[in-house]
């Protein structure tokens, strides 16, 4: 499984609780119609795109607005590290972890991202702590398949 992928699957679970919507789906080759201007909403979608710059300006705006929206921070933060900008995501995961606490989510984001820096011994304790919360979690899982990889 691709680390983008990986990232995503461990984005949605966080951002699960977002607004409903409505997608028409236009030619083959366009990106279906969002008709929101729900900031949070647009940037899960551009992330799940790929488009994390996108995604990265519509988090921001999100938070801007709504500075208590921890799935907002964490959006932000996995936004940023898709662009490696890692010193801004730490403080996007660091206003995620004040606003709700050291969760399964934080920690494993955070351990990926760590894995993306190529901190492994960092990415291996965050990784643990996250898979003692939830010890059949697939995504954690794999992002310890990754990380041990990574090692090799």
């Amino acid at each position: 499984m691709s680390k983008q992928l990986l990232l995503t699957i461990s984005l949605v679970a966080v951002l699960a609780g977002c607004q409903s919507f409505t997608a028409t789906l236009g030619p083959p080759n366009e990106e279906p119609f969002v008709s929101t201007n729900e900031p949070g909403y647009l940037g899960q979608q551009y992330f799940a795109r790929g488009n994390y710059a996108l995604a990265e300006q519509n988090f921001r705006t999100a938070v801007e607005r709504n500075p208590a929206e921890a799935s907002a921070w964490m959006g932000l933060a996995a936004s940023y590290d898709q662009l490696g900008r890692f010193e801004l995501a730490d403080r996007a995961y660091d206003q995620a972890t004040k606003l709700s606490g050291t969760t399964y989510d934080i920690l494993n984001n955070r351990g990926f991202s760590y894995l993306l820096r190529g901190d492994a011994s960092r990415a291996a304790a965050l990784l643990q702590r996250a898979r003692a919360l939830r010890p059949q979690d697939p995504v954690v899982s794999n992002n310890l398949t990754l990380l041990s990889q990574a090692r090799t």
